[in-house]
This record gives structure tokens, C-alpha cells and sequence, in this order.
């Protein structure tokens, strides 16, 4: 019983310094440890906020640039197709000019047909109607000519 007595006493002792202990705990729990674990969940809360305004920042930004590299897409068809459209008015333009061209060119090769033409047809009158007086003037070369077949008598006799 002895023990039973010293553990008594000891329990006695001890409970002052166990109560103590339980004070300073519910104490540091009230003034330290709940201002601490508030603070850690508001910044936990402001963490989580952050990371979702950052989502929602991210997620509005990729839709934004989306729809900036549609309406690029966009502006850069109509440019190509604009570009497109010259090309065309262009050729086109090209095309007209290249027959008109084409269309003179033509033109200026039968009026020098033409010119040809009459050219010639005035040279064939011409020769046709000089031919007798030129052969004409031949013949009498030829017959006016001293023979040198005949021996020189000077003009034929057969005449």
C-alpha cells in the first residue's frame, strides 16, 4: 500500500504541473495556434483565388488570342483574295492588250499585204507595158548589131 500512498502523493504533485500544462496548451492554441492556422487557411483560400483568377485570366487570353488569329486568318484571305482579284484584272488586262496588239500587228501585215499587192500589181503594169517597147528596143539591138557571122557586110540581107 505503500506504493499505492507514494503514487498518491506523487499524482498530487504532479497535478498542479498538469494543470499548468493544460493552461498553457489551451492558452497557445488560443492565441497562437488559431491565429496561425486562420492565417494559413486565408492564405490557402487566397492561393486557391489566385490560381483561379490566373485559370480564368489564362483561359479568356487563349480565347482572345483565338480569336485574334481567326480574325488574322480572316484578314489574311480577304488580302489574298484581293490579291487574288488583281492577279486576275491583271491578266485580264494583259490578255486585252496582248490581242489588240495581236489586232494591229494583223492589221499593219495585211495593210502591208495590201501595199505589197499593189505594189506588185502596179510593177506587173508597168513591166507589161514597157515589155513591148523594151523588146522592141532589143530586137533592133540585136539586128542593128554588125554580124560577125556574115563576114562583115555591116547589116543582113534578108531584109
Amino acid at each position: 500500500m505503500e506504493i499505492a500512498h507514494q503514487l498518491g502523493k506523487l499524482f498530487l504533485g504532479a497535478l498542479p504541473t498538469v494543470i499548468v500544462v493544460l493552461l498553457f496548451y489551451f492558452f497557445l492554441r488560443w492565441a497562437f495556434f488559431g491565429p496561425i492556422l486562420k492565417a494559413m487557411a486565408e492564405r490557402s483560400a487566397r492561393i486557391e483565388g489566385a490560381r483561379a483568377e490566373a485559370a480564368a485570366a489564362e483561359a479568356g487570353a487563349k480565347q482572345e488570342m483565338n480569336s485574334y488569329h481567326d480574325a488574322l486568318r480572316k484578314a489574311r484571305g480577304e488580302i489574298y483574295a484581293e490579291q487574288e482579284l488583281a492577279r486576275q484584272e491583271a491578266l485580264d488586262n494583259r490578255a486585252k492588250l496582248l490581242k489588240a496588239m495581236r489586232a494591229r500587228a494583223q492589221e499593219d501585215v495585211n495593210a502591208a499585204k495590201k501595199r505589197i499587192a499593189a505594189e506588185l500589181a502596179a510593177a506587173r503594169t508597168e513591166v507589161e507595158r514597157e515589155t513591148p517597147a523594151l523588146a522592141s528596143q532589143i530586137a533592133r539591138a540585136i539586128l542593128d548589131k554588125p554580124s560577125t557571122l556574115q563576114g562583115g557586110s555591116g547589116r543582113s540581107s534578108g531584109r
